[in-house]
C-alpha cells in the first residue's frame, strides 16, 4: 500500500499505483499548467484550495524531517529509523487527504485508511523519552544544537500542518486520526528535541521575560 504511493503532482497528491508504473514515470505532466491538479477521487480543484494547501503542508513537514534526520545520523542519536518511519507514515497522510471520505469509492476509502496504530507508537516513544528527560519547568525556546533545532523547525511545520487538516477534518473529507496524528506528532518532534539536546549535552534556552 503505503510503498506503491507514487507523487503525481507537484501539488503532492498521491496515488497508488502498480510498482512498475514507477519505471515510466514521467517528472512532469503539464497537466496542472492551468493551477488545477487531480485529487485520487480523479476530482480537478484549485491547487491553492485547502486540500492542496494541506498536502503542501505535509510535503514540507517530511522534507524537515528529512533535514532533521541527517544531522541525529551525523550526531549518532539512533532516531533515524523512528523519522524515516515517520515520513513513511507522512505518504500515508498524504493518501488520506488527497481521497475525499465523502465521495470516494468504497475500494480507495479501504486503501488509504490511517490506522491509529501510529498515533500510539509515536505516544510510545514520546512516553520513553520523558522517562529519562528532565521535568520541564519552563517555555523553551528552539535551541540544543542542529539536530535539536531542525527538529523544532518540524514541529513548527506540523503545527502549520495540523491547523491546514482541521477544517477538512471538519467537513468530512479527512479522517480525524490524520488530525490526531500531527497533533501527536508535534509533541514528538518537540520531546525528541529535548531528548536530542541532552544526548549532545547542549543547553536548552529557556524564555526570560525583558524586564
Amino acid at each position: 500500500m503505503a510503498s506503491s504511493l507514487a507523487l503525481i503532482s507537484r501539488q503532492s497528491t498521491l496515488f497508488l499505483t502498480p510498482r512498475s508504473f514507477f519505471r515510466s514515470i514521467r517528472i512532469y505532466t503539464k497537466t496542472g499548467d492551468k493551477g488545477k491538479t487531480s485529487n485520487y477521487a480523479g476530482e480537478r480543484l484549485p491547487k491553492d484550495g485547502p486540500t492542496f494547501e494541506a498536502l503542501g503542508c505535509t510535503d514540507e513537514l517530511s522534507s524537515a524531517i528529512g533535514h532533521a534526520r541527517e544531522h541525529c545520523l551525523e550526531a549518532g542519536h539512533g532516531f533515524h529509523d523512528q523519522l524515516q518511519t515517520i515520513q513513511c507514515d507522512l505518504q500515508d497522510v498524504g493518501s488520506n487527504i488527497a481521497t475525499p471520505r465523502q465521495t470516494a469509492s468504497e475500494d480507495r476509502l479501504v486503501r488509504t485508511a490511517f490506522p491509529e496504530e501510529r498515533v500510539k507508537q509515536l505516544e510510545k516513544w514520546i512516553d520513553e523519552m520523558d522517562e529519562v528527560l528532565p521535568p520541564l519547568k519552563n517555555f523553551i525556546l528552539p535551541s540544543g544544537g542542529k539536530a535539536a533545532t531542525a527538529l523544532h523547525m518540524s514541529r513548527s511545520i506540523c503545527r502549520r500542518a495540523e491547523r491546514r487538516v482541521v477544517p477538512l477534518v471538519r467537513e468530512e473529507t479527512v479522517d480525524r486520526d490524520i488530525q490526531i496524528y500531527l497533533n501527536r506528532l508535534s509533541d514528538y518532534l518537540f520531546t525528541l528535541a529535548r531528548r536530542s539536546a541532552q544526548l549532545e549535552g547542549k543547553e536548552e534556552s529557556i524564555y526570560k521575560r525583558p524586564s
